[in-house]
């Protein structure tokens, strides 16, 4: 392994460093402005079982030191990404890539999963549970223990491939909502997701975004998910990867710190295309500066003092 590698769940991955779902499309896109292989693997747009068009506009809206999305999960469905997509990425990337996926039913999820599982560019399947349940009222499956374990056990069950849960900040207390995808067999977990906010037209005195709320994006959420993942990465036994308004090789590092074994960068790449790959470039330099000669030695390290 080298000074930046890191293993997540089995799988070696040259550096930490992470697209997060929703920022990268399917890969090729960035493709056309720089060599993506320099990641250590990305997290594709989510993927339902059939094709969404998403939520009317605007989708966006911006924030102080962030940035709301509502774009509502649009994708191809799950048959387009295996046939068109995939197939797409393969001539660009050539390293594992993340599929994520999300669903409104639990018979969703074990029906993407159980289509991505069999193909071999896949190499994690990093499942939302922050998606609308509409069977529970619309409920997300993120904000109880036990939905997020049926999901997660389900899922399991039809699948080879290490499962990432991917966790809702939404929650009053995310450490119970990761021991129960742990306990139901989850071999990691992602978190934060956005967190639910609003905007306002001051002129049209209505909601700005078309859907009324959305998520809250971007490094206004950073502190707040450096928190979560120092305290779900000290409660389980399994690998944690930290997102949340990372934008710089300082987030990375300090997200590794709370525990995060990978790291995945969102909003920057929207604000700036070629904020992971520079983002890997300057790491080198972070480390020597704070004294870091392995990444993988420092993952939770902000826990040791707990120990003293």
């Amino acid at each position: 392994m080298g000074p930046l590698s890191v293993n997540l769940c089995g799988i070696e991955l040259d550096n930490p460093v992470i697209p997060a779902s929703g920022t990268f499309g399917f890969g090729y896109e960035f493709a056309e402005l720089y060599d993506i292989n320099c990641l250590g693997t990305f997290s594709f747009k989510g993927t339902t079982r059939e094709p969404r068009f998403g939520n009317p506009t605007p989708r966006i809206a911006e924030a102080p030191s962030g940035m709301l999305n509502s774009v509502g999960l649009q994708n191809p469905g799950v048959d387009a990404v295996i046939s068109r997509e995939l197939p797409r990425l393969k001539t660009c990337f050539s390293k594992p890539v993340m599929a994520n996926v999300s669903g409104f039913s639990v018979e969703e999820y074990v029906d993407v999963c159980a289509a991505l599982d069999p193909q071999p560019q896949i190499g994690w399947l990093e499942v939302n549970i922050s998606c609308p349940n509409v069977h529970g009222e619309g409920m997300s499956f993120g904000t109880d223990p036990n939905a997020a374990a049926e999901v997660t056990r389900a899922v399991k069950a039809v699948t080879t491939k290490p499962v990432i849960v991917k966790l809702s900040p939404n929650v009053t207390d995310i450490v119970s909502i990761a021991r129960a995808c742990e306990d139901a067999g989850a071999d990691g977990l992602s978190l934060i997701n956005t967190l639910l906010s609003m905007r306002i037209d001051l002129r049209t005195r209505r909601p700005i975004l078309a859907n009324t709320t959305g998520g809250l994006s971007g490094p206004a959420v950073f502190p707040l998910a450096v928190r979560m993942v120092y305290q779900v990465a000290k409660a389980v036994c399994i690998p944690v990867v930290g997102l949340g308004g990372v934008s710089s090789a300082e987030n990375v590092i300090e997200m590794m710190l709370a525990g995060a074994t990978a790291v995945q960068v969102g909003a920057a790449n929207l604000v700036n295309p070629f904020a992971c790959r520079d983002i890997i470039s300057d790491l080198p330099r972070v480390m020597e500066e704070y004294g870091i000669k392995e990444l993988n030695e420092i993952i939770g390290g902000a826990s040791e003092w707990e120990k003293m």
